[in-house]
């Protein structure tokens, strides 16, 4: 193998454009859209199941949840759901209510969430700075603790 075969193959191009593109990786979606009747179900279920790359769209119309799982792009999938439905989408921005510290803050607590689900203050730090201690909370907190050998033993 001399020069000339090396430099070829490090200078050649790939011959198809697959080669260039990224592969999907598969994942699950999630979504909140709002959905007053079957007919929006419906219509949402449609939209996404002619989508290229989805295996499956599970819709919770009490909650206004949508849930879609295949190879696709989040983005892409809920700007589909946008422009087919006509219906504004989001993220969908509640976690379970265990998974949040302090679920009753006032970044946290929300009357729309579905029964046992709070805002997701944990990925969004600046959505609720009550639902977390600050530093010298916790110092203070800490000074009082049961489980601090050198806690205040005032109380």
């Amino acid at each position: 193998m001399g020069i000339v075969d090396v430099v070829s193959e490090f200078c050649s191009l790939p011959r198809t454009r697959r080669h260039l593109k990224k592969r999907k990786q598969f994942q699950t979606v999630e979504m909140k859209v709002r959905i007053d009747c079957e007919g929006c179900e419906r219509k949402v279920k449609k939209a996404l199941e002619d989508m290229k790359g989805v295996s499956s769209v599970e819709v919770v119309a009490k909650q206004n949840k949508v849930t879609v799982t295949g190879y696709v792009d989040a983005g892409k999938v809920m700007r589909r759901v946008a422009y087919k439905t006509g219906k504004r989408v989001e993220p969908w921005p509640y976690v379970p209510y265990e998974m949040v510290a302090h679920p009753y803050a006032p970044g946290a607590y929300d009357k729309k969430a579905p029964a046992g689900y709070v805002r997701n203050v944990v990925a969004d730090p600046t959505a609720a700075p009550l639902a977390r201690a600050s530093s010298t909370e916790v110092r203070y907190t800490a000074a009082f603790s049961d489980e601090n050998p050198n806690a205040c033993s005032v109380m």
